[in-house]
């Protein structure tokens, strides 16, 4: 029981808990089984049905996770076995960087690696403006409606509005 207490907080499917969840499953099949002769109810039956898919379908869902876990392991001992095989470093491929890194790690000292080197491009040539904006030019007569703002789009929506509203009148 304590086994079962501790599987249910271990990420994935543990044995204990597939054996509890399975034990479940068949007790509410032989309950729903004993309700469905007892009554002759048909609700039993598709209860069962609903019961038995989901078993499956836990079932199901927990050997494709061990099958993924598997699969996780296999590539992992791979790449460790592909570590293995690679040479630590030849001394046509070393570059200074590896030297100076050999050389401090043979001192007995342990420092970080450097950063890497970024490209930073120092002949860019400005962007010339396509085309500047130009501030608009209010007329008298813009002036004497009494516009708020030369700018306002929504200012120009109430003159387009008011000179409707005067012709249609």
């Amino acid at each position: 029981m304590q086994d079962l207490w501790e599987s249910i907080f271990t990420p994935g499917p543990t044995p204990s808990l597939l054996i509890a969840t399975n034990v479940t499953f068949a007790a509410l099949q032989i309950v729903l089984a004993a309700l469905l002769f007892a009554t002759y109810s048909v609700h039993f039956v598709v209860l069962s049905v609903i019961s038995g898919g989901l078993w499956a379908a836990i079932n199901w869902f927990a050997n494709e996770l061990k099958a993924h876990q598997l699969q996780e392991e296999e590539k992992e001992r791979r790449a460790q076995a592909a570590a293995a095989q690679q040479p630590v470093s030849s001394e046509d491929s070393e570059t200074e960087v590896e030297e100076a890194a050999t050389s401090t790690a043979s001192l007995g000292r342990r420092e970080p690696p450097p950063p890497k080197a970024t490209v930073v491009a120092t002949d860019v040539e400005p962007v010339e403006p396509v085309g500047e904006l130009k501030h608009r030019v209010v007329s008298e007569e813009e002036l004497s409606q009494g516009t708020k703002s030369s700018v306002s789009t929504e200012d120009e929506w109430e003159r387009v509005s008011e000179s409707e509203d005067g012709k249609n009148k």
